[in-house]
């Protein structure tokens, strides 16, 4: 499975930013997709996930009401979006999106990076 990010950039506090994650090269539809952040001298945080091809979402406390995860498909191709709303200085960090596959997301762990198999490069996002 292969994941490209983009969208990622400076951005003034209480502003709007897009993430995209474009996942390809799986066999079977079925996965859990979801974003991470990492802040300079921190752990690699869960953001948010979404299960495909369902579309149930969990998100963290700390982005609940701000930031809205979704996807679509094309092709051999899925999409999944993070919309960030209203975002803070806290929000610095480097973004990634990773792909769990053979199973939908699970309340009690989604936000565990060690299940997640595949991953994408990460995207700086700077919100001043």
């Amino acid at each position: 499975v292969q994941l490209v990010e983009s969208g990622g950039g400076s951005v003034q506090a209480g502003g709007s930013m897009t993430l995209s994650c474009a996942v390809s090269g799986y066999t079977y539809n079925t996965m859990c997709i979801g974003w991470f952040c990492q802040a300079p001298g921190r752990e690699r945080e869960g953001v948010a996930c979404i299960s495909t091809p369902s579309g149930t979402t969990y998100y963290a406390d700390f982005v609940q009401g701000r930031f809205v995860i979704s996807h679509s498909s094309a092709k051999s191709t899925i999409t999944v979006c993070l919309r960030m709303n209203s975002v803070k200085p806290e929000d610095t960090a480097v973004y990634y999106c990773a792909a769990r596959r053979f199973g939908a997301c699970g309340l009690a762990d989604w936000s565990e990076a060690g299940p997640y198999t595949d991953w994408g490069q990460g995207t700086q996002v700077t919100v001043s």
